[in-house]
């Protein structure tokens, strides 16, 4: 990892452009050597053809950020899916025990109220005249008297057993309805992924091969230039944080990723999402964390960008639609979008809203 006191010319130099910042994918975290510092050349936004392509860049980019947007919605409504299915599975276990309880209770209060039957109906006093052994009669009277007691016990403890039916099956039926409310709003998110995505491909499907290049170079360009004045702050010069234990293993496996593509809702192993990619290497290092990128800005504690460290994960956009981790020297790894793979680019090029450390 880098020092943090490096100078600023050679932060930028290191971060000109991703590939010098980690040469390996299964290096969990290196010092890069210094790359020379190069110029982006300025690329035509207006293609022959009349298409404002600086136009068209923005425009992805805010497709690609509603469908971010509306998978953070859907892998939220899935999790929590996962646990109210499972909260139904164990209603349904403690449900079926308090039935069988009360099928037990019932045959003991039916055994209960055939003995006394089978006492016949005389009051006690006549019962006494006519026992041939009025000292065997009170001794099995204190026994019935002791068994009445019983029996009021026995109801009291069925009418109890049948209300924590009435209110396990009153739960069961809350955790129903809203899974179906969860099932419906995956089913919205995903209409809404899919028409992002498929308005996104629309428009690229529209450019030429020579405009294709030029629109990847703006792309390039855009996040070189966000870097660069990231780093014009200084704060690399601030960060000198060394990863954890379980850091260093998150890192491993997020950069052990690099070059498996995106795909939304997925957590691999053969493809990731963002925050699929982030849970799932938090995970691999022995700690779970929230899901979506939204739960992991909301749970986990935050701490200052200065004070970061590998393993460390950057929350992007005031609406934290996108999470990527921080392996040391100003970069970071991370799933970005549909039609891209798992890499490593600057943590400054793209708007940065916080910090949170997993393992605090």
């Amino acid at each position: 990892m880098g020092s943090g006191k490096r100078s600023l010319t050679t932060a930028a130099m290191v971060l000109a452009c991703a590939c010098a910042v980690l040469s390996a994918p299964g290096v969990a975290y290196a010092s890069p050597t210094p790359a020379p510092t190069r110029t982006p050349t300025p690329t035509p936004t207006t293609s022959p053809a009349g298409k404002d392509l600086e136009a068209i860049r923005k425009k992805l980019d805010a497709l690609y950020h509603d469908a971010a947007v509306a998978t953070d919605a859907y892998n939220a409504a899935e999790e929590e899916a996962k646990q109210q299915s499972a909260e139904i599975v164990d209603l349904a276990r403690v449900i079926v025990k308090g039935q069988d309880k009360l099928d037990e209770l019932k045959d003991r209060a039916g055994a209960a109220a055939r003995a006394q039957y089978r006492g016949g109906g005389l009051p006690p006093e006549m019962r006494l005249w006519l026992s041939d052994n009025p000292q065997q009669y009170l001794d099995g009277a204190g026994r019935v008297l002791q068994g009445e007691h019983a029996t009021k016990g026995l109801l009291a403890e069925m009418a109890r057993t049948q209300q924590d039916l009435k209110q396990y099956a009153k739960d069961a039926s809350a955790q129903w309805q809203k899974l179906e409310a969860n099932r419906q709003a995956r089913a919205t998110a995903q209409k809404e992924i899919t028409k992002q995505i498929a308005a996104a491909k629309k428009l690229e499907s529209q450019l030429e091969k020579k405009e294709k290049e030029r629109l990847a170079k703006l792309e390039e360009e855009a996040a070189y230039k966000a870097q660069t004045a990231w780093l014009s702050s200084g704060v690399l010069a601030e960060i000198s944080g060394k990863a954890s234990e379980q850091g260093k293993k998150a890192v491993k496996f997020a950069t052990d990723q690099i070059g498996k593509p995106y795909e939304w809702g997925a957590e691999g192993p053969g493809s990731y999402d963002c925050s699929g990619l982030t849970s799932q290497a938090w995970a691999a290092a022995g700690h779970g964390i929230p899901r979506t990128s939204q739960e992991q800005w909301k749970q986990l504690p935050h701490v200052d960008v200065k004070d970061m460290r590998p393993g460390d994960l950057i929350i992007y956009f005031d609406d934290a639609s996108h999470v990527a981790m921080y392996i040391g020297d100003g970069a970071i790894v991370h799933a970005p979008r549909p039609g891209r793979t798992v890499t490593i680019t600057g943590a400054g090029s793209m708007p940065i809203l916080g910090v949170v450390r997993p393992d605090a």
